[in-house]
């Protein structure tokens, strides 16, 4: 059986202000391309198919033409919702689609019927399940304590009894606790989205969405495949690929990527105003037509710069100093420090910065309080 694993289209995306959408176009010409070679059985999309829950027309317009693309290669597609989508808009026409060979997951009500699809080697049961909070879960499951998202998953995986004989895939949109993260995702204060790897255990592969970098948790069994494009100059130097799954007999599993090339690639420029405008630096690049970030070193400001950089590099998106002045300033929290904080750690700092004072005892105590209500009701 084999698999082509994507996620985390975001289609309608705007990076820094500029619209994704032709690239985003081209880079699904090139994956259907891929699927053409490869031949696969069935292609998985592990979430986030739109950037926001409400998408811009175009962007719903680009997934049906892909959809109707994959749809007349006469394999089988499954789509799960991810954190930015719509679940409802994401099911809508699900039952009538499946008859195509088209798996829109439902919205999630406690009860995930695997899909089956056959080869030679037997069944394979592909269950979808789309990006839920411990909240969603909790409705079903009235009597369990589920307090955070590992519950919830767990609590999820268990509903599904997959049978232990046969060849067990599943697709999901959860942070997986250990991924490594990049800008363009959405952070959950002091990492309270984790999930524990452990309670795939039952499953032969497991396709994630939601990390934008390609990579393995723990084993290849467990898999985010990553974005198809680059969202933010923190994955300036990822690959970006798609996963393609091959499973012959229980417990063969074999997994390889297969390079996407995108339309604009995304780069950072390094160095003095002079330097970046010299001809021999930039004639054999690709830089004019990338998006870019360029960081210049020039001790003094340089007048109107971006406007003058833009006459070179067209699609500059980013532009800031590293000089003297700039590294003297203030140094703000970056996000990884911030994620290993808890809510309540956060506003202490935040409190104390802002009063000259720590909280007292009874500050605390009712932070605590109102932190456990809120995050309760949100998780």
């Amino acid at each position: 059986m084999k698999l082509i694993h994507l996620s985390d289209l975001h289609l309608g995306k705007r990076v820094n202000e500029f619209p994704m959408l032709e690239d985003q176009e081209y880079i699904l010409k090139k994956i259907l391309a891929v699927v053409d070679e490869e031949e696969p059985d069935g292609v998985i999309i592990a979430g986030d198919v739109y950037d926001k829950s409400v998408p811009p027309a175009e962007a719903v317009q680009l997934f049906d033409d892909f959809l109707v693309s994959l749809a007349g290669r006469k394999l089988a597609v499954f789509v799960i919702s991810g954190n930015h989508d719509s679940p409802e808009r994401i099911a809508f026409g699900s039952r009538i689609m499946d008859g195509e060979g088209i798996h829109m997951s439902p919205v999630y009500d406690g009860n995930i019927k695997p899909v089956s699809l056959t080869d030679p080697y037997g069944t394979v049961d592909i269950y979808m399940l789309p990006f839920v909070k411990p909240v969603h879960v909790r409705r079903f499951h009235e009597d369990q304590e589920i307090a955070s998202y590992t519950d919830a998953v767990a609590c999820a995986v268990a509903d599904m009894h997959p049978d232990p004989s046969r060849r067990n895939v599943l697709i999901t949109h959860q942070f997986v606790t250990g991924a490594a993260r990049s800008e363009s995702e959405e952070i959950s204060v002091g990492g309270s989205d984790n999930v524990d790897a452990s309670v795939f255990a039952a499953f032969d592969y497991v396709a994630l969405g939601h990390i934008h970098s390609p990579q393995n948790c723990g084993s290849e069994r467990i898999r985010y495949c990553g974005t198809p494009l680059k969202y933010s100059f923190s994955e300036a130097d990822d690959h970006k690929s798609v996963t393609v799954v091959e499973l012959a007999e229980k417990g063969s599993l074999t997994v390889r990527t297969v390079e996407l090339e995108p339309k604009r690639d995304m780069v950072e420029l390094r160095g003095t105003y002079e330097q970046l405008t010299l001809r021999s630096f930039y004639e054999k690049t690709s830089w004019q037509e990338d998006y870019v970030h360029i960081t210049l070193t020039d001790e003094e400001d340089v007048p109107d710069a971006i406007g003058k950089l833009r006459i070179i590099y067209r699609n500059l998106m980013k532009l800031d100093y590293d000089n003297r002045r700039t590294r003297a300033g203030v140094q703000i929290t970056g996000a990884d420090e911030a994620e290993s904080r808890t809510p309540l750690n956060l506003f202490a700092e935040f409190y104390e910065l802002q009063n000259n004072q720590p909280m007292s005892g009874e500050q605390t105590a009712f932070m605590e309080q109102l932190i456990a209500r809120t995050w309760g009701e949100e998780l």
